[in-house]
């Protein structure tokens, strides 16, 4: 009986994986760095950045205080002179409650997403140490999203805290859940009820303010778009309240006296006399 030659060990491609052992299709692959940098480079990462930040109207400096990370630092990501860590990539995503793959994926042809209950973030209302509301994104799983709807839940008032005002861009509808609440647009005050719903421009400063002893909670859908104003508007809130929908219709059967007056004003000579 021969005996064996000496053992040898399988050539490795230096990624600890044995040459003989890869697909045939990888087993010669080879990506240098142009060809990673392009794959980069396809994915027009600076300017989804950039979009994102002008679409809320921020500037480089909002966005570094923000992120943490400096202005310079930032401009060079949106035009391409640098390519962001994924942790840095992350702090920009939060910031736009992105999804990370909202930098990667391309835009589907048909728009479906589920955001699960266990998956949301809670988060605090900015600005203040002591927040009056905290609230979760439903939609920050949608890139270039039209409306950007949150659940909030509103703590009962406390007598040290004031009521933070803010406004944005756009307008804003909210449908109140449980609770009670205080919303301040402008310089009116409107109490809601769980069930009532209320639609109003966003830019006119306004404030919450939960009334009860036990928290409020609300469904928020805001459009960050501009409005174009109404031709006669005194008063830019409005306040929808269905307490009984079996006994309250939103049209009626028989026009009130201004429609009648109006339709007479309208009206034709001939319309007139018949």
């Amino acid at each position: 009986m021969n005996s064996p030659g000496p053992m040898t060990q399988p050539e490795e491609n230096g990624s600890g994986i044995p040459t003989g052992q890869l697909p045939p299709d990888l087993s010669n692959l080879q990506v240098d760095g142009e060809a990673a940098e392009s794959f980069i480079a396809e994915k027009r990462i600076g300017e989804r950045i950039k979009y994102l930040r002008l679409k809320k109207s921020m500037g480089l400096v909002d966005l570094g205080r923000h992120t943490g990370l400096s202005a310079s630092f930032l401009s060079q990501l949106e035009t391409g002179r640098v390519v962001p860590t994924l942790r840095n990539l992350a702090r920009i995503a939060m910031v736009f409650s992105k999804d990370l793959s909202y930098f990667f994926d391309p835009e589907p042809d048909t728009l479906f997403r589920v955001h699960r209950g266990k998956q949301r973030v809670r988060l605090p209302q900015s600005g203040v140490a002591d927040p009056s509301y905290f609230f979760e994104s439903l939609g920050y799983l949608v890139p270039d999203r039209l409306l950007d709807p949150y659940f909030a839940e509103f703590l009962p008032k406390k007598r040290d805290r004031e009521p933070r005002a803010h406004q944005h861009v756009g307008c804003e509808f909210l449908y109140l859940l449980t609770g009670q609440l205080a919303v301040q647009h402008g310089e009116v005050t409107h109490h809601i009820e769980a069930g009532d719903a209320i639609y109003f421009d966003a830019n006119t400063v306004h404030s919450y303010v939960c009334m009860g002893d036990s928290p409020a909670t609300a469904l928020i859908v805001t459009l960050q778009q501009p409005l174009v104003p109404p031709l006669q508007s005194r008063n830019n809130g409005f306040i929808s309240r269905v307490r009984n929908p079996a006994a309250q219709s939103f049209t009626s059967s028989k026009p009130g006296p201004a429609a009648v007056a109006m339709a007479k004003r309208n009206a034709s000579p001939q319309q007139r006399t018949a």
